[in-house]
């Protein structure tokens, strides 16, 4: 794939085809279109700014994005990876060069994120890069309610 992910701010083109991506069951819970708030906010460029941040390919092709907010020293994230591209053993990296990126951008003393309990598969990668389990909550999201875990880790 590539040896060096570039980072930039997401513009509406990258905006517009993330919001594109179609996941294979059970994974297209994490479509945009499943939850529309949630594709009003990475269509908004007001809401995106400083917040999204499309990752790029040595060939300047979007591979993936991150989003970023800081609250007090704990830089929660979300994240997605191309969906041709996930399961095959990227996970690990992408993350890491997220957490490098957003490292270098807020000086965290720590890292959160929180991933639906069905997603055994991101479980596994984040818990691979330092992540640990910490409690599950309900969130409605998507049309309904939802179990999702959260994690943390130092920076």
């Amino acid at each position: 794939m590539t040896s060096r992910y570039l980072f930039r701010q997401m513009d509406d083109a990258d905006a517009n085809e993330v919001a594109s991506w179609r996941y294979e069951p059970p994974y297209d819970f994490y479509d945009s279109t499943a939850d529309p708030a949630d594709l009003a906010e990475l269509l908004d460029p007001e809401r995106r700014r400083d917040v999204y941040f499309s990752v790029l390919d040595d060939e300047n092709r979007i591979v993936g994005f991150f989003q970023f907010e800081k609250k007090d020293e704990t830089v929660d994230i979300g994240l997605g990876l191309r969906p041709d591209l996930t399961g095959r053993g990227l996970g690990a990296k992408f993350v890491l060069s997220g957490l490098e990126f957003v490292r270098r951008r807020f000086a965290p003393e720590r890292f959160s994120l929180s991933v639906a309990t069905f997603n055994e598969r991101a479980i596994g990668v984040y818990e691979r890069v330092g992540f640990r389990r910490g409690e599950v909550f309900t969130h409605e999201t998507n049309g309904g309610e939802y179990e999702f875990l959260s994690m943390r880790r130092e920076a």
